[in-house]
């Protein structure tokens, strides 16, 4: 199955948003149907080498550019790249027409196994379940990688389970993590050509 069908083609999934607070300046683009190109500028190392896995594994095309108020502490960045990469996941999928809907992954870095399982439904819900063996991975505090997940799966209406099954190394655990999301959007995100544009859903609608 292809992520996208020719039908499917000619919508185009992609979004570009632009968010500006006192706290942050940020500047996304994504699309849905990319190649895995990704050019990612936060100011947080770490939260850049994670959302370039996203990309790469979910063969997302994603660019992202932000500034914030890290002489504070990188929560304020963190969280707001979550939302706005949430906000643009959700406008890329639009009606959300002819998905597949539902993905899982499980993925190993090393001696770490992470499991991460989505369902594009239209409604938001997040369930993380990771123990942490360090306060911050670089720069980023481990305690907002759970937030980063639960803003970006609020935003872009989607149900998110993830879970650290073990591992040692906070970095692996993460990687592991990251990877999987991005193999579990993938699949949830292709185009299923037998559902000839219709909504995979009983209700008729994943928008509401």
């Amino acid at each position: 199955m292809s992520k996208s069908s020719p039908a499917a083609s000619r919508q185009v999934r992609t979004a570009a948003i632009q968010r500006q607070t006192s706290e942050t300046d940020i500047t996304l683009s994504l699309n849905l149907d990319g190649s895995g190109k990704a050019d990612i500028a936060t100011g947080v190392g770490f939260l850049d080498h994670m959302l370039r896995h996203i990309a790469v594994h979910g063969l997302f095309d994603l660019d992202v550019k932000a500034t914030g108020d890290l002489e504070i502490d990188p929560h304020h960045t963190v969280e707001d790249v979550g939302l706005v990469f949430g906000q643009a996941f959700d406008r890329a999928l639009a009606d959300r027409k002819g998905l597949v809907r539902m993905g899982s992954a499980y993925v190993p870095m090393d001696e770490a196994l992470a499991f991460v399982a989505v369902d594009l439904s239209g409604r938001s819900y997040a369930m993380i379940q990771a123990a942490w063996h360090t306060p911050t991975i670089g720069l980023l505090p481990t305690t907002l990688i759970p937030h980063f997940l639960e803003s970006f799966a609020f935003q872009a209406k989607i149900n998110l389970h993830a879970r650290v099954e073990y591992g040692r190394d906070d970095h692996h655990q993460a990687e592991a993590l990251f990877k999987a999301l991005g193999r579990a959007l993938d699949a949830a995100t292709r185009i299923d050509p037998r559902r000839s544009g219709s909504v995979p859903s009983t209700k008729g609608t994943l928008t509401e």
